[in-house]
């Protein structure tokens, strides 16, 4: 077999894959001169995941390419690929080279350290007979073919201000100090070629001009997470960074890739939250399980949230964990409440029954008729409801015990008119209903009475 080969890809891979699986691979490597070794391994489509690759289809779908991921994703290399393939015309990046390429980064020693020296930057991802040629004092790369990348500072968009390119890759532009400056420079400047492209690798955060791009119709969009490049990782890496922040709205952001919001006049805010979450719980002196049924069933019907909570004897408040249920039907939400309920022997198992009255409790008998239900009526809206348990958050009374970003969702995006999606906030109500019965029944909201 030689580098010329009319071989695809996918038949590369297939073929290798299956020496491995039969343990042929050492063997077939070892049968391969260093010329062919040398092309494998510095094939990028044979070992790029499908997200790292650029999207499928013509020059007239996409503009702007798009790279979520998390820290450890494989976005640098993705980014640097990118451009190797363009500034040498390979496909399936380019069918000609692009001679002019723009690299900007956050700071002038992010382009450096990162994009160009870094151990996935460009220098690192040529074989020798290819690779680029960095001038300092020039903030230039230049290829034996004549292509030509420059460097760029997010912190000075006026250095934008002037050149020109076919290509262009921005890196980590979600933390660039002048976002929408520095990327309005840019455009002006990818005037060269038939369709001048760019690609973008940042680890997301919710930024105006990032959700911008995200909705054009000219943007292609890949995502992947921390996990995705698990090979590449340290075990260690995995087993203690990622086993920590994973759920968390740090952790959503730099492991998962996801941007993670807030609304400026949520009763409860991200920071909040996160300053009160907690490994584990302590001794608890009373656990309740709150159930907010849905109004309807069916494959419409809103969710039925089913929160756990417990107090400590200092009146310390857990949230041990979310069942919701998503589309569930009556019998399988009480079910599952009531499941919950008996693992993690609570005390009561709070209902609110305004949707179904005494049809709710009558389903829970049917299910367990054991189990202890506390019924509770609300008489006031639920903005008015969850605000003394935010205010319980805002003394530092509320803890979560690990993860909950269903519910920590709802909860950063509940305002004075409800949630932005205008749906039921069924996780948010149960944690109100839960908080309350432990905290809060001195009150006159909600009325509690037993079956």
């Amino acid at each position: 077999m030689s580098v010329t080969s009319t071989i695809s890809d996918a038949s590369l891979r297939t073929a290798l894959i299956d020496c491995a699986a039969r343990g042929m691979l050492t063997p077939l490597l070892a049968s391969c001169d260093g010329r062919l070794l040398e092309w494998l391994k510095h094939h990028w489509p044979f070992f790029a995941r499908p997200d790292q690759l650029p999207p499928e289809g013509g020059c007239d779908d996409w503009t702007v390419w798009l790279v979520l991921g998390g820290r450890g994703a494989g976005k640098t290399r993705t980014g640097a690929e990118w451009v190797r393939g363009m500034a040498l015309g390979y496909p399936p990046f380019a069918t000609a080279p692009a001679g002019r390429i723009a690299l900007v980064g956050e700071t002038a020693a992010d382009v450096r350290d990162v994009m160009i020296e870094g151990v996935s930057g460009l220098l690192a991802i040529h074989p020798k007979q290819e690779r680029p040629t960095w001038i300092p004092t020039r903030r230039r790369l230049e290829w034996p073919n004549g292509a030509v990348a420059q460097a760029f500072s997010a912190e000075d968009p006026e250095q934008l201000r002037g050149p020109q390119f076919e290509a262009a890759w921005a890196d980590e532009l979600s933390k660039w100090r002048h976002a929408q400056e520095t990327w309005d420079m840019l455009q002006f400047g990818l005037r060269l070629g038939t369709r001048p492209r760019q690609v973008v690798t940042t680890t997301p955060r919710p930024i105006p001009l990032l959700k911008k791009l995200m909705g054009e119709p000219r943007t292609a969009l890949s995502r992947a997470a921390t996990r995705a490049n698990a090979f590449h990782l340290a075990p260690a890496f995995l087993d203690t960074i990622v086993g920590r922040y994973q759920g968390t709205r740090l952790g959503r952001q730099e492991l998962d890739g996801e941007i993670v919001e807030e609304r400026a006049d949520a009763l409860w805010n991200r920071e909040m939250i996160e300053a009160g979450r907690a490994d584990r719980a302590p001794a608890l002196t009373r656990i309740v399980v709150a159930v907010d049924p849905p109004a309807s069933s069916g494959r419409r019907a809103d969710a039925c949230g089913i929160v756990a909570a417990g107090i400590d004897a200092c009146g310390q408040i857990f949230v041990l964990e979310d069942a919701t249920r998503e589309r569930a039907r009556p019998a399988e939400w009480a079910a599952g409440a009531i499941a919950l309920y008996r693992r993690l022997e609570a005390d009561a198992l709070v209902v609110e029954v305004n949707q179904g009255g005494e049809m709710v409790g009558a389903i829970m008998r049917e299910v367990d008729p054991a189990v202890p239900v506390t019924p509770v009526r609300a008489t006031r809206g639920k903005y008015l409801r969850a605000e003394p348990v935010a205010a319980l958050y805002e003394q530092g009374r509320v803890r979560h015990v690990g993860a909950l970003p269903a519910l920590e969702d709802e909860m950063a995006d509940f305002g004075p008119g409800g949630l932005s999606s205008g749906r039921s906030p069924d996780r948010l109500d149960a944690l109100v209903w839960a908080v309350t019965a432990l905290a809060l029944t001195g009150q006159s909201e909600p009325r509690v009475r037993r079956l």
